[in-house]
């Protein structure tokens, strides 16, 4: 490498979804919009919340990347932050150390951020759960990192599997985080309230004694039966 690089890139000006989009999902279950999406958009399984019982959120990513050990994406994912924003920071699933800790999710708070998400750790997470924020990361680790760089805001990442724009719809529950593209996001809304409704009507038939899917019910009337 002839240069290295900055310690900090942002790059700004991309699209973001509209006020009355992003309330269109709120109070959206992820298990629903996972549905609504071809039974996909959810972060790795391990990226769980630090306070389940304040994991519910909606709001447009803002992504960054964190290289491992280090904290100036994240930092810098603080700086550019808007309110109502979710901060998607990729860190390569770093496990050696953490990434954000107490006093960086009480910042994203003051600055009214709606979550916090990353595939690396979370350290702190008394100070974190206390702090507010709802907050994902894939464990916790007291290993602190360090602020050499290089990071990198407002490109796309991949965070837990998941192809992450700035300014794609971000939801979050006691479950999981699902992405949804800000481009499908009109198709994903449609799509949802039919899901929802199907599923409506599956919970009445479990009330009323359903004891197997109509879906299934065909398959297991031609299934082979060996032996007796």
């Amino acid at each position: 490498m002839l240069h290295n690089p900055p310690l900090l890139t942002i790059h700004r000006g991309h699209r973001r979804p509209s006020a009355a989009l992003i309330e269109a999902f709120r109070g959206a279950q992820t298990s629903h919009l996972a549905d609504a999406m071809d039974g996909r958009g959810a972060v790795d399984y391990r990226i769980k919340p630090l306070d389940p019982n304040n994991a519910v959120f909606v709001g447009a990513a803002l992504t960054a990347h964190a290289y491992p050990a280090d904290t100036v994406g994240m930092f810098g994912a603080l700086a550019e932050a808007q309110p109502g924003d979710v901060l998607m920071v990729s860190n390569d699933g770093f496990t050696g150390t953490a990434l954000i800790g107490d006093l960086a999710a009480g910042m994203m708070k003051n600055k009214g951020c709606a979550g916090f998400v990353t595939d690396g750790l979370a350290r702190d997470r008394a100070g974190i759960v206390a702090s507010g924020l709802p907050l994902f990361a894939a464990g916790i680790s007291p290993n602190s990192p360090a602020r050499n760089g290089p990071g990198v805001v407002g490109l796309p990442v991949v965070l837990g599997g998941v192809f992450v724009k700035p300014g794609d719809i971000v939801v979050g529950d006691a479950d999981s985080v699902v992405v949804v593209p800000l481009e499908k996001a009109e198709q994903v809304l449609a799509a949802l309230a039919e899901i929802r409704a199907a599923e409506a009507k599956a919970e009445q038939r479990v009330r009323e004694g359903a004891t197997m899917t109509p879906g299934m019910e065909p398959i297991i009337a031609a299934a082979r039966i060996v032996g007796s």
